[in-house]
C-alpha cells in the first residue's frame, strides 16, 4: 500500500540525534511523502533544515495555539519570511484549543487569524488543529464561525486556490455536523492514530462521509501511536496502521486507498497551479 505521511513533527525533542534516520526509515516503509509542521519559530527554521535534506519531505510554517501568546510581531514577521521557501507547502499548525487551553482564547484566535491570512497570501493550505474539552465543541465551532468570517471557500480564497483545499483538518476530533460544515467550505481531512482512543468513535463516520479527493492520514509523530506500535515515540512508519483502518472503514481497496492517498497529498500540498 502507498503510503504518505501529512503531519510529523520530525523536529521535536523526541526525534533529537536520529530524525534524519527516522524519515529514511519511513520512506524505506513505503511512506512517500512526509510533511513536517512548526509550531514556533524555532520549530518552523527546524522543518525547514529537515525539508532541506530529503527531497521527499515537505515543511509547514505557523504558529501552534499553545504558543499563541508567545510570538511576538518580530518573531511572526521571520515566520512569514519563511513562508516563501519552496520546500514550505502550508501554514500550521495553527487552530484552537480549548482543552489544554495553554493560551489565552483571545490570543489563540488573534494567531488563527494572521495564519489564515498568510495561508491566503502566500497560497499555502492552513493546517488546523482543533480541540475542545470532553463533552463539549466550543472549539470546533469557532474554529468554523473564524474561517467563515475570513471567508475561506469563497471569494478570494477561490481565486487563490481554485478547486485545491484552501485549508485542512489534522488529526481529525469532532462530531459529524462539524465535520460537515467543513466539507462545506472546501476544507481537506486527515485522520491519525487519535481514531483509535476511546471517544472518538464518531471518526468512523467520517471517515466514510469524506469525499475520496480531500481525504490524507498522518500520525502526528511523536504523538498519538496506534495500537501495537510504541506509545513511547511514534514515527511516520506507523502511518499504515491507521491507513489500513481508513481503508477497512470505507470499505476501500488498500492499494487503490493509497494512491489516491499519495495524488492527493500531491494535490493538497504540492500542486500550486
Amino acid at each position: 500500500m502507498r503510503l504518505i505521511d501529512s503531519h510529523a513533527h520530525l523536529q521535536a525533542d523526541r526525534f533529537e540525534g536520529d530524525a534524519d534516520e527516522v524519515a529514511v526509515t519511513g520512506q524505506l516503509a513505503g511512506v512517500e511523502r512526509i510533511l513536517v509542521p512548526g509550531w514556533d519559530p524555532a520549530s518552523c527554521r527546524a522543518a525547514l533544515e529537515l525539508a532541506g535534506r530529503h527531497a521527499f519531505l515537505d515543511a509547514a510554517v505557523g504558529v501552534h495555539p499553545h504558543h499563541a501568546a508567545e510570538v511576538g510581531d518580530e518573531a511572526w514577521a521571520a515566520i512569514a519570511t519563511l513562508a516563501v521557501n519552496p520546500v514550505v507547502v502550508a501554514i500550521g499548525e495553527t487552530g484552537l484549543d480549548y482543552d489544554r487551553a495553554f493560551a489565552p482564547r483571545e490570543a489563540q484566535l488573534a494567531n488563527l487569524r494572521r495564519n489564515l491570512e498568510l495561508a491566503l497570501a502566500a497560497g499555502r493550505p492552513a493546517i488546523l488543529h482543533c480541540r475542545s474539552a470532553e463533552g463539549r465543541r466550543d472549539a470546533q465551532d469557532e474554529l468554523l464561525a473564524e474561517l467563515r468570517r475570513a471567508g475561506v471557500g469563497k471569494g478570494a480564497w477561490r481565486v487563490r486556490f481554485g478547486e485545491r483545499p484552501p485549508a485542512l483538518l489534522h488529526s481529525f476530533s469532532g462530531p459529524l455536523d462539524y465535520a460537515e460544515a467543513a466539507l462545506e467550505l472546501g476544507l481537506a481531512v486527515s485522520f491519525s492514530g487519535l481514531v483509535f482512543r476511546p471517544g472518538e468513535e464518531t471518526s468512523a463516520d467520517v471517515a466514510r462521509l469524506v469525499p475520496a479527493e480531500r481525504l490524507l492520514v498522518e500520525t502526528d509523530s511523536p504523538y498519538l501511536s496506534p495500537p501495537g506500535t510504541s506509545r513511547r515515540r511514534n514515527e511516520p512508519a506507523n502511518v499504515a496502521v491507521t491507513a489500513r483502518w481508513l481503508a477497512e472503514q470505507r470499505g476501500d481497496d488498500p492499494e487503490i486507498l493509497g494512491a489516491r492517498l499519495v495524488a492527493n497529498y500531491d494535490r493538497v500540498f504540492r500542486d500550486r497551479g
